[in-house]
Order: C-alpha cells, then structure tokens, then sequence
C-alpha cells in the first residue's frame, strides 16, 4: 500500500513544521518540557499512522525510535528518561489551544500541497473548474452532561478530498453567518463554491461573487418559497434531458437526469444575484427490497452554458454529495471520529483537525483505501514523517 502513494521524499514535499511553529502556545513559559511544535508533529504524525484517541497518539511517540523524536524536536537530554510526550501532556496541550490557529495552520498546510499536486499535475488531468464545497458536521461524542456536541463547518476540495479550512460553529443553524469568514482567507478566484440550501442567501451570494471573484452553485429548497416558486416555476417541460448518469452497487441503483435553462433575465438582481442558469436534477433510486424513490432537486449557478455543460453541472453537484463518503465515512469508520470520548475544551476541534490533516495529505499522495494507508504507516512509525515533509534529520530546536 506505500509504494502506491508514491515517491516519500521529504525534500519535495511542503515541510509541515513551519506552518505549526505560526500555532501560539496555550501554556506558561515555566515548565514546559517539549515545544509546541514537537507536541503538535507527534500528535500529527500518529494520526497518519491511524490513531484515534489522545491515548494512542501519546503511544506513537512511545513507539518512535529516539532519531525520530529528535527529529520532531524533543530535546536530547529528556530521551534518556522521559521519552515523549505523555497522553496527560497532550491532553492539556490540546484542550486549551488555539483552535483558529491550528486549523488555520492545518488548512493552509494542506491548499499549499493540493496547489503544488495540481499544478504540477499534466494537462490533460486537470479537472476543467476548481471547485470547493462547503460542508458541516458534529461531533457527536463531543456532548458531555449539559453541554451540547461541536458542530464545525469545513471547505473541502472536490475529487482529491482535502480541507482547506475549518471553524468551530455554536449550533448548525448558525453555519449561515460563518459563511464569509471561513472562506475569506481562500483564494477563490475562478473556483466554484458549493454548498446547500441552508447558505443560498443573497448577501452570501454577492460577497461570493463580487469580492472573491467566486463562481457559485446554490441549491434551492421548498422552504425558501419565493425562490424555489420562481425556479420550479420555469418551463421545465419544454426542455428535453441534457444529461443522464446511472450507477449501482451496496444493493442499490441509481439514476439521475439534469437539464439547464438560461434564466438571467428572469432571476438576476431579483432572488440570485448574478445567476446565469437554472438546474433541475431528478433522481431515482432502488434498493434491494424495497420500492423505488424519485426526487427532484433545483438549484441556481453563476456558471453559464460555455464555462459549463450539462454533464460538468451534474458532476458539480455530485461532488457536493460525495463529500459525506470521502470525507464523512472515512473521519467516523476509519478515525471512529463519532465512538471518540474527547470532550473538554479545544480538544475535540484539535482532533478533527488532525484527521483532516492525515485524510488530506494522503489522498493527495494518491492512497485509495485509507484505513489500509493508516495501518501500512503505522507499522512502520518511520514511515510518517516523510509524508508531512519531514526529512529524517534533528531538528536545531531539539538539541
């Protein structure tokens, strides 16, 4: 399974150490045995290898040998008598730290690779439109007594699945006023921004539009009445089916049909700003046993027909649901992100950051099956730092 993620040579990939050195340390200047940073790459380092508790990656470092906690920074003299960090140690670091700034770090991080893979990518594999989705979930076992669990709302690449940013949210019905922030830092000029009905807002929309220089995909519900009246309302019968896409598999098969119609003289400056189609996607679905379901979906874009056909809308859209298997499925089966019992402080964000600093890095290295990617590294803890850009040298800072 390594030899498919191809080349590991540190020196040609993005060292992960200097954008974790930018992460303020939580804690007081007196008793501190281990940098940040070296606390930190141990704790990043371990979750590539597959570790999904506090506990196990205090144990990565308990398995490294002392050439590799040297180069993660841990300083010579405490090899000899206390090897690495403790769960305890990491426990404190991660409950109290900065949670913007290690998802910041993280995010950055990860848009500096998947930009150097793409680029550097042939032509002909360059997917024609950029496009990033907006995507929210719990932590469920993040709950605990009183308090309710985190909710964080994440952009996320399409295709090769990595997270370009991540915030922590109150409450899911508050994603719609972290819309501007977490993607303000991105550069999204050119990029297609998707994202469901819950961020179809006109404020959001023309901020996408008029100050990132975005392109949007936004999805229309029966609860935004003025809107989805106006969309459902367009003469879809007159419009034959542009595009038809099939798949089956898991005991289930599924169909699913798009057509487009050119609406900027009937929506622009009214409902969508800057709307140049309209999109209409019927789905049917059969599993196995039971009987056959069929759903209609609207949705609005600022793409028109030449920068985008009826099959690349269709693929779009697909991106936005796939999300929930390359993103979701591997974070709760692989990570057992939703089983982990981490709920006090900044702890259970810190976490989520590093799976989605491993799913992100290895996806991008070209692993397919990353819970099989997960345990090769871990069998080999060497194995981990060369993916995050670490050559096997001391780090000054731990001598």
């Amino acid at each position: 399974m390594l030899a498919k993620l191809g080349p590991l040579d540190a020196d040609r990939i993005a060292d992960l150490r200097p954008y974790l050195d930018a992460v303020p340390d939580p804690r007081s200047r007196q008793g501190r045995w281990y940098s940040l940073t070296a606390i930190l790459l141990v704790c990043a380092a371990a979750t590539v290898s597959g570790a999904t508790s506090i506990d196990e990656l205090a144990e990565w470092g308990h398995r490294a040998g002392i050439e590799l906690l040297e180069t993660i920074g841990v300083r010579r003299h405490l090899l000899h008598w206390r090897r690495s960090p403790s769960n305890a140690t990491i426990g404190r670091v991660l409950e109290h730290l900065y949670g913007d700034a290690l998802d910041a770090a993280i995010g950055a991080y990860l848009a500096d690779r998947h930009r150097a893979d793409t680029g550097d990518a042939p032509a002909r594999t360059r997917r024609p439109l950029r496009a990033i989705a907006l995507d929210g979930k719990a932590l469920k076992s993040s709950a605990y007594l009183d308090r309710k669990h985190r909710h964080l709302l994440s952009a996320v690449t399409h295709g090769t699945v990595v997270t370009l940013a991540q915030a922590e949210i109150g409450a899911k019905t508050n994603e719609t006023r972290h819309f501007q922030p977490l993607l303000a830092p991105l550069d999204l000029a050119g990029a297609v921004v998707t994202f469901d009905a819950l961020h179809s807002v006109k404020a959001n929309i023309t901020w996408l539009v008029e100050t990132k220089q975005a392109h949007y995909i936004a999805v229309i519900k029966a609860n935004q009445r003025n809107a989805y009246r106006q969309v459902a309302g367009l003469p879809w019968h007159a419009i034959d089916i542009q595009h038809t896409a099939s798949e089956t598999g898991h005991g289930r098969a599924e169909s699913r049909s798009i057509k487009t119609m050119a609406i900027a003289d009937h929506l622009g400056g009214i409902a969508f700003p800057h709307a140049m189609l309209a999109i209409r996607i019927h789905r049917r679905r059969k599993e196995t046993g039971k009987k056959e379901t069929r759903r209609t979906d609207y949705a609005v874009t600022s793409l028109d027909a030449h920068q985008a056909n009826p099959a690349t809308l269709a693929e779009l859209r697909r991106g936005q649901w796939g999300i929930e298997n390359s993103s979701h499925h591997i974070q709760d089966v692989t990570f057992a992100e939703d089983a982990s019992t981490v709920h006090t402080g900044t702890a259970p964000r810190a976490m989520a950051a590093f799976r989605n600093l491993a799913i992100g890095t290895l996806k991008i290295l070209g692993a397919t099956n990353i819970a099989k990617a997960t345990r090769a590294i871990g069998a080999e803890p060497e194995r981990a730092l060369p993916i995050l850009g670490i050559s096997h040298q001391p780090n000054p800072s731990g001598t």
